[in-house]
């Protein structure tokens, strides 16, 4: 069989088949042997490289003794890890996190645009806590569960090597009091240090410049070193991962234009500290009206 383009699930694919293995205490060639599969075959299933049959995989998770809910995943993706993309349909269930942080944790670069609230990594917890309530949503005994797995991936941030990452925001994040002047005050005086950090960028898109190539909405572009960059999609009952050679030009070239409608850095980072400073006195004069 002829190798193929790794896809985002031809590559979860293996990188589950890599953790049996290792869970099992095994090497790629040992497992080529009891398998009677070559080493390299086996080398190119799990990078992705190579699109396992629902034969090799269960014989696999049967060598490496998994079985249940993990076996059933790994099974579900041999039927289209050939499809590029993929569309993750959850409900009101909190979003499977999987694939998102396996690629989040692999990139390289990040970049990410939001029109309406600050983005999910350098959220505070309790923004992230209004929101979820104000949005009414998420049921009140799944909010902290949605706190913790948010604040969770901001130890991206931390890696010895972290992705470098460029946040475009419009003007409208600074102004939307959610959780209050309090909170609002707290979370910009956070993106002001968080902009000051090294490896991020952090720019604010004016209102001012009106219509704007993101227009549409949300978007994470991630790049990777060792295949193509790939586009996330989120709404409130999916996700969804794009691939393609024409999906990545597209948001390739959003994220040019958002590079000359925004901000310069210092300039957001001003913007920033004026907005929190204003939600601070706000703040203030409630406590005096109380």
């Amino acid at each position: 069989m002829k190798d193929r383009e790794p896809t985002i699930r031809s590559r979860e694919l293996g990188d589950g088949l890599r953790q049996a293995m290792e869970g099992a205490g095994l090497k790629g060639n040992q497992v080529a042997r009891l398998l009677d599969l070559s080493p390299s075959l086996i080398s190119r299933l799990l990078s992705g490289q190579r699109h396992a049959t629902a034969v090799q995989v269960a014989s696999f998770l049967a060598l490496c003794r998994v079985w249940g809910t993990e076996r059933d995943r790994l099974l579900a993706l041999c039927d289209d890890q050939h499809i590029p993309g993929w569309l993750q349909q959850h409900g009101p269930r909190l979003p499977p996190l999987v694939t998102l942080v396996d690629h989040e944790n692999k990139a390289l670069v990040i970049s990410d645009f939001e029109p309406t609230v600050v983005p999910g990594l350098l959220q505070t917890g309790d923004y992230t806590r209004a929101l979820l309530r104000e949005a009414r949503t998420v049921p009140e005994d799944k909010i902290d569960a949605r706190v913790a797995a948010r604040l969770a991936r901001q130890s991206l941030f931390n890696r010895d090597r972290p992705a470098r990452f460029t946040f475009y925001v419009h003007e409208f994040v600074l102004r939307l009091p959610i959780g209050g002047p309090m909170v609002m005050a707290d979370q910009l005086r956070h993106l002001r240090r968080m902009s000051l950090r090294p490896p991020l960028t952090l720019r604010v898109v004016p209102a001012a410049r009106g219509g704007h190539a993101a227009i549409n909405g949300a978007f994470k572009f991630m790049e990777f070193g060792e295949f193509k960059p790939v586009v996330y999609l989120e709404s409130e009952t999916s996700s969804l991962f794009l691939e393609t050679p024409a999906e990545i030009e597209a948001y390739q070239r959003i994220l040019a234009c958002l590079a000359d409608a925004a901000l310069g850095e210092e300039e957001s980072r001003e913007l920033i500290a004026t907005r929190a400073t204003e939600f601070h006195a706000d703040r203030e004069d409630h406590d005096d009206s109380a």
